[in-house]
This record gives C-alpha cells, structure tokens and sequence, in this order.
C-alpha cells in the first residue's frame, strides 16, 4: 500500500470529506437527488472479506431524497493509470452486490441498489485510460453484443481541475487538491493557512490528525533536501513554512541563475563553432548561398562536428551538405 492510498484512506474515512467530495465535484443535478447528511461508511463487519481483500479503499452508503432508497458509493484512490480501472470496478461492484445479497441487506423486492464508483487520481500524467469496460473487450460476433458485460466510473483527475477555481469556498477537498498539485510554495502556506481555520474546533480533531499525516509525508517530496521538523500541530506547519519563504525564493534565484549561466555558456560555446565552421566553408568554396546559411545557423553541435570533418575531403557544397 503506497503513502497515497494510505493518506487518502485516513481523510477519506471522515463523513465531511467524502460530503465535500460529492458537493465540490459531481454534477449538480445529481446532488439535487442526493442527501449528502445520510452518509455512513460501512465498517468491516458489512463488507465481506473478499470486498475488503481486493478493494481496499472505502464503501458508503447515502440516501435518495425523493424515497430514502440507498444509494453506495465506492471510492478508489489512484496515484497511478491503470488501463484495466474499469474491470477493477466492475469486480469490486459484483462483491458488494454479492454482499449485501448475501447479508439480506436487499432493497424492496430484493432488487440489487444502485452503486456509484468514484476514483479519485491523483497522479501527475493526466488520466487517458478508459473508464467504461466496453472499449476493453474484443468486438463480439454480431448478435452477442447484449451478452458482455458493462461498467463505467467516474473519474475525478485532481490536476486536470483548475486551481485557481478551488479552494475558496471551504470545501477541504478543494483545498487538498490545491495542496497536491500547488505551484509555489506561497500557495502552500496560502492553502494552510484556511485549513487552520475550517478545521478549527474540537469535534475534527481527528480530521486535523488526518490532514498532518499528509503534511508530514508530503512535504519532503515538495520541498526536496529541506528537513522538516516533527511538528504537532498545523500552526507550526504554516508557520515553517511561511519563515523559510525569502530563504526558498533566494535559494530558487540563485538555482535560476547559475541555471541561465549555464545556458548562456553552452550557446556561446555553439555560437563560436558555427562561426568557426561558417569561416572554413567561405574559404574552401566561397560565401554561403542563403538556404546552406540558414541550415548553418540552426544546426546542432553534432552537426557542426560532421561538416567540419568533411570540410578538407568534400569536392563541392553538396558533398559537403549532404
């Protein structure tokens, strides 16, 4: 189990969450006929062995407004594509069906209940697998077609969302994408700093324990060769962060700097060998037409290399071009 899934299964197994997650990002319509304040996570003992052993991740259970029908939610977190999501969905939507069959748990004439999969990505390449099953499958002989099987998910590719749209409205959700896929630090201590304030009180302490966990984790893969202190509380976390603001930015400068030397040392050094090889060409065989002398400027080194080596052997310019 890799520290994604870890961190997200210790923020997602909060009801406010996964109410968030519903709130800031399914279609509006949809939510008209949910209700969100039904959630309830099924523990253990209502998920089977073989549901837990191949997801892992987390099953909810909420309401229908119009006649309080359940509805189950499956949540996924990936850090990684997977081509075969959709078959990994449609699996873990048969146990839960076999479950709640074999536990009674059936709805009015022991019809299965409607299920939703959600997997929420969270990985840096953008989602371009398919989230329907059906592409998956061979075309079958005409006429079979009805006798596959289908399932589809949806999917919330967090860097696909626009940031600057999130994280204003105190949806935590919306902020912890914000904080996954920042873009300065400053942003990071902007996005602590409303954490701070809609997690405050005593009844999401363990929200907040939550919220560290992934701090603690996270911040040596944003802030590499920075060490971080065991801090307790996400005041410290903030506060650290906004100290080492102008020690950051400087040492960025610094790093853009001798980064800009550096280039400006490599183009010089090209510059010089198009000039040397442009003199050795007019001396062997007289200025450059105006097509030779614009491939001349765009070449690569590799290439001033060769015409250089050919320049005493080649009989005329197409020899030595081509």
């Amino acid at each position: 189990m890799d520290e994604h899934d870890t961190s997200y299964k210790l923020l997602f197994a909060h009801d406010r969450m996964v109410r968030d997650l519903l709130a800031g990002f399914l279609p509006p319509t949809w939510l008209t006929r949910l209700d969100l304040h039904s959630l309830q996570k099924l523990h253990d003992g209502h998920v089977s062995d073989d549901l837990r052993g191949r997801h892992g991740d987390a099953v909810w259970r909420l309401c229908r407004r119009e006649d309080r029908r359940p509805l189950y939610l499956l949540l996924e977190f990936q850090s990684s594509v997977d081509p075969f999501m959709a078959l990994r969905v449609l699996v873990y939507t048969g146990l839960l069906h076999q479950d709640l069959a074999r536990r009674g748990a059936l709805g009015t004439g022991r019809r299965l209940p409607a299920v939703l999969p959600v997997v929420l990505y969270n990985g840096e390449r953008r989602w371009r697998a398919s989230t329907r099953l059906g592409p998956l499958i061979e075309t079958p002989p005409p006429d079979l077609e009805d006798f596959q099987p289908e399932q589809r998910f949806l999917l919330i590719d967090e860097g696909a969302c626009d940031l600057d749209l999130l994280g204003h409205d105190s949806n935590l959700v919306a902020a912890l994408f914000r904080l996954e896929h920042h873009r300065s630090s400053d942003e990071v201590a902007t996005v602590l700093a409303r954490l701070i304030k809609w997690l405050a009180g005593p009844e999401l302490a363990s929200l907040r324990r939550a919220f560290l966990t992934l701090l603690h984790r996270r911040l040596p893969r944003w802030f590499p060769g920075e060490v971080f202190p065991d801090f307790q509380d996400m005041q410290e976390a903030y506060e650290m962060i906004s100290n080492r603001f102008e020690e950051w930015k400087e040492r960025q400068r610094l790093v853009g700097l001798e980064q800009g030397v550096a280039r400006g040392m490599a183009q010089g050094r090209l510059e010089g060998e198009r000039a040397l090889v442009a003199r050795q060409i007019q001396r062997r065989f007289g200025e450059l037409p105006a097509h030779l002398n614009l491939r001349l400027q765009s070449a690569s080194e590799e290439e001033l290399a060769t015409w250089a080596d050919r320049i005493l052997d080649a009989r005329s310019l197409d020899d030595l071009f081509t």
